[in-house]
């Protein structure tokens, strides 16, 4: 099963059914209006838009030409937000960075951070920064969405609650982190609205590439054109989502249409940028400029300005983008 919310007049837009061949949707107005409307009532819905989407695929409904460009982030405001740490080899890259404590290097416990979310940010819509000096930097991440989970939920609890899956770009102003490590409570001004992929999938439908609580696909990430990184999002996982499930219930509930991110996809290699066809690379900034002052002494890939494009996307056999892109220019606003 596949789903959209597609911009509406509406702020949390309209969901909409999408076909196995991602060329075509259906509103699925008469079964729930919007995608949190269905997570609301999952066991009635769920089943409803399966069938939808069996009879877009035979033909028995003609539907419409799907466009990602007209698609909004799959919640485009969640009850909740939740990012968290699931690659240790991400967490060893960045731990140099400033504002960061190596008592933040967890192995026992992942990390999590309650982040923004009333708005969040479509798939082409413009990483919009006030300046062009606060060290802009993406972080591509799968992520999920979860029906409710119990205070002190299980494992088997956790990986039951997993209702869809997608990706995402956390983006991250590098320059504001340390102040709000150092003098605040945490993330707040270093990160603005996260960004998410046109489609969400139910776990059955991805096959073989979810398994084990994680994504088993690489996520290629281009700036400007050039390959910037493509690691497999299944390798490498030291917490997996049934993991940062327990951790964010263990003081309290979640409800349903928690999101819930796995960290920057790494993977441990010694790379440093260009990287060639068949390479890892990087899913962020942060950790191509660490590899490379380890390498020279120096950082010499700069963060994202204005005018520059992230494009993110998770690949699947075939070479098709299975959640579609994320496709974003950034912009710089006028004081």
């Amino acid at each position: 099963m596949k789903l959209a919310t597609l911009r509406s007049s509406r702020p949390d837009g309209q969901l909409v059914v999408v076909s196995s061949a991602t060329d075509r949707c259906v509103s699925a107005g008469r079964i729930a209006p919007t995608l949190q409307a269905a997570l609301d009532d999952w066991d009635m819905a769920a089943p409803a838009l399966e069938q939808l989407g069996a009879q877009l695929d035979a033909g028995a409904i003609a539907g419409q030409p799907f466009d990602p460009a007209a698609a909004l982030a799959p919640l485009p405001r969640a009850f909740q937000w939740i990012d968290g740490s699931g690659y240790m080899s991400h967490l060893e890259r960045v731990r140099s960075l400033k504002g960061s404590k190596d008592a933040e290097l967890q192995s026992v416990r992942p990390l999590l951070y309650q982040g923004g979310s009333d708005s969040l940010s479509a798939p082409t819509a413009p990483i919009l920064v006030t300046a062009d000096d606060l060290a802009l930097d993406f972080e591509a991440e799968v992520a999920v969405i979860t029906g409710p989970v119990p205070m002190g939920a299980t494992r088997e609890q956790a990986s039951a609650a997993i209702r869809l899956i997608t990706i995402c770009n956390d983006v991250s102003l590098r320059k504001l982190v340390a102040d709000d490590l150092q003098n605040g409570f945490g993330f707040f001004h270093s990160k603005p609205s996260t960004s998410f992929a046109p489609i969400v999938i139910s776990p059955g439908s991805l096959g073989s590439a979810w398994r084990d609580n994680r994504l088993h696909l690489p996520v290629r990430i281009e700036v400007n054109g050039t390959l910037y990184g493509q690691p497999n999002a299944g390798i490498g996982v030291h917490f997996d989502f049934a993991d940062l499930i327990v951790e964010a219930s263990r003081t309290r509930a979640l409800g349903a249409g928690t999101i819930v991110g796995g960290g920057t996809v790494s993977n441990a290699h010694d790379e440093t940028l260009p990287i060639k066809r068949d390479n890892i690379g990087f899913a962020c900034i942060a950790e191509a400029r660490t590899a490379e002052k380890a390498k020279y002494g120096r950082a010499r890939t700069p963060f994202l300005k204005s005018g520059d494009r992230v494009k993110i996307g998770a690949i699947g056999a075939g070479g098709e983008a299975v959640f579609g892109f994320i496709d974003q220019p950034v912009t710089v606003l006028p004081r």
